[in-house]
């Protein structure tokens, strides 16, 4: 599970990677860049949270690897991924509201990111809650969530693929929104699934927090 996840932010990571040179200097930036190289720190929070997350959170998801070093599961959840994750939601939400909004983004897309930025932010603050009650069912079906939505740039790159290869047009306006909104929804949605029906979904797990 750790690699496909991994896996699944390859992309994501990449061009967090791709925007951190932007930023440095060190790839050339375009007229969209401005508004981050004018107000780098929303981005830099956003990026690397979000890529802490993804990669590290990867490894909380594999259960043997959980029962034999349950201390590492604890001490990264409670010092790296949570803090982490927050930044990432709440840096997303700065960014929606602080940063010009590009044209062809206004309207309905504007509206998913606080949506789900607020969303994930939630369900890492429910599953730190749930673990300190040491209520371990409901701690691992909220981290499951948030990671779901933090992950979600994977699933909306591998979701924007078919509609190039059949339109060969980039997307914009409520058509981009929806494409971005169900690679969310797509990835709760089997969010839920393993929490209901996945391997250790009745099954107690070490608390991260």
């Amino acid at each position: 599970m750790p690699t496909g996840l991994i896996l699944l932010s390859a992309i994501p990571v990449l061009g967090g990677a791709l925007r951190m040179g932007v930023l440095t200097g060190a790839a050339a930036a375009s007229a969209a860049d401005a508004r981050f190289t004018d107000s780098p720190v929303p981005i830099v929070v956003h990026v690397v949270g979000a890529t802490v997350y993804c990669v590290l959170g990867a490894f909380q998801f594999a259960p043997r690897f959980r029962r034999r070093r349950p201390g590492w599961h604890r001490a990264a959840g409670r010092y790296v991924l949570v803090p982490c994750g927050l930044a990432a939601a709440l840096s997303g939400i700065w960014m929606t509201v602080a940063y010009p909004v590009p044209p062809g983004d206004e309207g309905l897309l504007v509206v998913l990111r606080l949506v789900f930025g607020a969303a994930m932010a939630a369900a890492i603050v429910l599953g730190v809650l749930a673990a300190r009650r040491r209520d371990i069912t409901a701690h691992r079906a909220w981290m499951i969530r948030g990671y779901a939505i933090g992950a979600g740039a994977g699933t909306q790159a591998l979701v924007h693929l078919p509609h190039a290869l059949l339109f060969e047009v980039t997307p914009v306006g409520v058509e981009r929104a929806l494409l971005l909104g169900l690679g969310w929804v797509i990835n709760l949605a089997v969010a839920e699934w393993v929490i209901r029906h996945g391997r250790g979904a009745r099954r107690p797990v070490p608390v991260a927090a």
